[in-house]
């Protein structure tokens, strides 16, 4: 009987431990399919779960992107993407820590650091894209201004237009009493200042900020008002105002449903400038800088996955989903993929319209940032004459290139990017003059640049 238990006992034992040897074999391969699959060092994350908020436009594909392809979890982040009503609604959220982090304009958090509507602490450690917006007018105002724009051989416009060709349709409206009145999307926004620097570049008055005027209109010759990006289409085609910019696909939308012409792009107004970025407080990357680091990875790489031409035509399917910009795609696909359509059946190749990685699009410039407090000063929403310093101190508090750097790092470590994308920069573009008027912009010398515009407030004061 004794024998009997001995060799059961042993049996036993010998499967338990035959057990536990394919169980820690299985364990093993397990572990080793995980580091074959996963290409990304994992960081002690602070903060796993977050909500992120975006408008719906094209330009928050990074954010669609780095959900839809799992860039968030390789990070090991699980993130919601919600839709907003309008940028107000994206800044109050963020600062009240309803929201984690946004897609944001990028005078946003800029004029929060500065002092111009609500104030924050708010930092931006990646830019979101590069050009994407247009400006359009009504199919009327079009017809008036066709016969005031240069051909080709062929008949056809030659672009860029710029605003003289709407100036004797501004005068003809004044002569008749009426009002000329255009929609942008944010007092902040890269389309308010782009649609004042292509107006004013044709001598025609956009209108004046003061501390006592916040709505901008002060000796304006067109009264410019703030219409959410979605509902531009339909103010356009009610008469409510006579054109607008904004990004995409409202300007393609114009097109598709016929009401109204784009008639210039940002990219003519100001060759790759920055559009958006993705914004979170400062609080929050000081409590979670792993997380901040990590966030900025996975849209880093969304950014390069956007920017392979085989992956728009997926990117546009992505973007047409209703939980983000929610178009059809062939009204995506009008810019997304390499072209633009301005009066119908004008489609021209604009492969630079939508940028996302190229030219160090997701680099947080200092200088982009500095271009931003400009036109702010320039158009009255900084009251008072700041110096050269301000800028540069102001710019960096908000401009936070070092988290983009320690992300762009981990990601050339693990072969997700070549060490070459990362730009040696001290945070300053050089000198250009790629706007649609060959003005130069020289970020540090801001005040002459300010000083250099026939329109706009000048400065006199210490470099």
């Amino acid at each position: 009987m004794k024998t009997l238990l001995s060799k059961s006992t042993f049996i036993l034992s010998l499967a338990i431990l035959l057990f536990a040897c394919g169980e820690d074999e299985k364990k093993k391969t397990a572990e080793k399919e995980i580091v074959e699959v996963s290409k990304t060092k994992s960081l002690e994350i602070e903060k796993p779960q977050l909500t992120f908020g975006f408008i719906k436009l094209t330009d928050m594909a990074p954010l669609a992107i780095a959900k839809e392809k799992g860039f968030f979890e390789d990070e090991g982040l699980f993130v919601s993407v919600e839709a907003q009503s309008n940028w107000k609604n994206v800044l109050d959220r963020v600062i009240d820590g309803q929201l984690d982090g946004s897609h944001m304009l990028a005078g946003q958090p800029i004029a929060a650091g500065a002092g111009f509507g609500r104030q924050a602490k708010l930092v931006t450690a990646f830019s979101m894209d590069l050009n994407g917006n247009g400006i359009t007018v009504s199919n009327d105002v079009w017809s008036k201004m066709k016969p005031n724009v240069p051909k080709d051989a062929d008949g056809k416009p030659i672009h860029p237009i710029k605003a003289e060709a709407l100036k004797p349709v501004i005068n003809q409206y004044k002569t008749d009493g009426k009002a000329f009145k255009m929609g942008m999307v944010f007092p902040v926004s890269t389309h308010n200042y782009e649609i004042r620097y292509w107006l004013a570049a044709a001598g025609i008055h956009p209108g004046m900020y003061t501390a006592d005027n916040v709505q901008g209109q002060i000796d304006a010759e067109v009264l410019l008002s703030v219409t959410p990006p979605p509902q531009m289409p339909a103010t356009l085609e009610a008469g409510t105002i006579f054109g607008y910019c904004v990004g995409e696909p409202w300007n393609q939308q114009a097109v598709f449903k016929g009401i109204g012409v784009p008639v210039v792009t940002n990219y003519d107004i100001w060759k790759n400038n920055p559009e958006k970025v993705f914004v979170m407080t400062e609080k929050f990357v000081e409590e979670n800088p792993n997380t901040a680091i990590a966030v900025t990875k996975a849209l880093i790489r969304a950014g390069k996955w956007l920017d392979e031409p085989s992956n728009r035509a997926e990117a546009v399917k992505i973007l047409s989903m209703s939980q983000y910009v929610g178009a059809d795609e062939a009204v995506l696909a009008n810019s997304m993929t390499g072209t633009f359509e301005f009066e119908k059946g004008d489609k021209r190749e604009m492969p630079d319209f939508n940028v996302f990685y190229k030219y160090n699009a997701t680099y947080p410039f200092y200088s982009d940032g500095i271009w931003f407090l400009t036109q702010m000063r320039r158009w009255g929403q900084i009251p008072e004459a700041k110096s050269a310093d301000w800028y540069a101190k102001t710019i960096k508090n908000i401009y936070r290139p070092d988290i983009w750097k320690k992300a762009a790092t981990l990601l050339v470590e693990e072969g997700n990017i070549p060490a070459t994308d990362v730009p040696e920069t001290d945070g300053y573009k050089p000198a250009t003059s790629d706007f649609i008027d060959g003005t130069t912009y020289d970020a540090k010398d801001p005040i002459s640049y300010i000083n250099s515009f026939k329109i706009g407030n000048k400065d006199n004061v210490e470099q």
